[in-house]
C-alpha cells in the first residue's frame, strides 16, 4: 500500500465521514471494486456509529497510524462514531481489533429505516450484506399482499424488508439454524408479526417437500453464496433451483436471483433460466448501490428479476 493509496484513501474517507448518512448504514469506501490502485483490499462502512474496516490482504505499516491520525481530525469526531473496529480477513478465525470506542459484541443498524443486529469482533461476516441494500428496497417495494420464499435467508434481511412491505407470509429457508434465530431477532427489532413469518432450519436439497407445502409463492428470493461446504457450489448446483421454480411458484410469479461471485457475470443467470424454466422471461438487472462502484460491470453483485407467465 503505498503513500499515494494511503493519501487517496484519506481523502475519500474524510469527504465520506463529511457527508455521512447519519444513522443509515453505509459503504463509505470500496476498494474491492478495483477502482483505485493499491486500495483493492480494503472496504470500509458506517455501521450506524461503528465504522468497520475490513482487510483481505496484510495492510502495509502505515495504514494504522492513518487510521489513528483520522480519529483526531473534526469530521470524524462530528460524524458521531462510537467506534473503529479493523477486521483481518485474510487470517482464518481471526477476531476484529478495536482501535477506538468500547468493545461492541453486538450492534444494531438501520438501513432503509429498519433495523438490524450484527455480530461485532467475533465473526467475519457480521450479518447484513450491504451491496444488497437495493435488492432489499426492491423486494420491500414489490411484497405488499405476497407470499414470499427466501432461500438462503441468512438472518433474513430479505424477510424484514419483505414484512415492512406489507408481505402476506415469508418462508425463510437456511442450513444454519443460528442465522435463523437471528433472523427472528431483527424481525422482533421491527416490532414483526412473527406469526406471519416461518423459519426452516433444513439443507435446502432435501427439503422440497416442505417448501413446496407452504407455497405456490408470488416472489422466490435466490441468493445463495458461491459455496458452501457439502451443501453448496454456486455452478453445480443452481441450476438445480432453477429449474424447481415452476413448481414453486404462482401463476404470474416473479424470482429474484442473485450472484456475488465477481468472476461469473449474468449471463450465468440468463441462460441457466432459459435452459431450466424456460416460462420465465428476464425483466430487469437491478442496480448495485453507488457506493459499490466496480471497475467492471460484470464483477459487481449480480441481481436480476425474472417473472413466470
Amino acid at each position: 500500500m503505498t503513500d499515494t493509496a494511503l493519501a487517496t484513501l484519506r481523502e475519500h474517507l474524510l469527504q465520506a465521514l463529511e457527508n455521512h448518512p447519519g444513522h443509515e448504514t453505509r459503504r463509505l469506501f470500496h476498494g474491492r471494486g478495483r477502482c483505485w490502485p493499491g486500495l483493492e483490499q480494503i472496504t470500509v462502512d458506517w455501521l450506524s456509529g461503528v465504522v468497520l474496516v475490513m482487510l483481505f490482504r496484510e495492510p502495509s505499516p502505515a495504514l494504522r497510524p492513518l487510521l489513528m491520525e483520522l480519529l483526531e481530525t473534526p469530521q470524524w469526531q462530528a460524524s458521531g462514531a462510537r467506534g473503529l473496529l479493523l477486521q483481518h480477513r485474510y487470517v482464518q478465525g481471526s477476531e476484529s481489533e478495536w482501535l477506538a470506542g468500547e468493545p461492541q459484541a453486538q450492534w444494531s443498524i438501520i438501513e432503509d429505516g429498519l433495523r438490524y443486529l450484527l455480530d461485532l469482533g467475533s465473526k467475519q461476516n457480521s450479518g447484513l450484506f450491504l451491496d444488497m441494500r437495493l435488492g432489499r428496497h426492491w423486494v420491500r417495494e414489490q411484497a405488499a399482499g405476497k407470499r414470499v420464499l427466501n432461500l438462503f435467508a441468512y438472518t433474513c434481511g430479505f424477510s424484514v424488508a419483505a414484512i415492512a412491505g406489507g408481505a402476506a407470509q415469508v418462508v425463510n429457508l437456511d442450513m444454519a439454524r443460528a442465522a435463523l434465530s437471528r433472523g427472528r431477532d431483527n424481525h422482533r427489532l421491527n416490532e414483526h408479526d412473527l406469526s406471519r413469518v416461518e423459519f426452516l432450519g433444513h439443507e435446502l436439497f432435501k427439503s422440497w417437500g416442505k417448501v413446496r407445502k407452504s407455497g405456490p409463492y408470488d416472489l422466490v428470493i435466490i441468493d445463495p453464496p458461491s459455496f458452501q461446504k457439502g451443501s453448496f457450489a454456486l455452478t453445480q448446483d443452481y441450476r438445480k433451483i432453477l429449474r424447481r421454480l415452476p413448481e414453486l411458484l404462482s401463476e404470474h410469479g416473479t424470482v429474484l436471483a442473485c450472484v456475488n461471485d465477481p468472476d461469473i457475470g449474468p449471463d450465468f443467470l440468463i441462460e441457466g433460466m432459459a435452459a431450466e424454466a424456460p416460462q420465465l422471461r428476464f425483466i430487469e438487472r437491478l442496480d448495485n448501490p453507488p457506493e459499490f462502484p466496480d471497475i467492471s460491470p460484470e464483477s459487481g453483485l449480480k441481481a436480476l428479476v425474472f417473472q413466470q407467465g
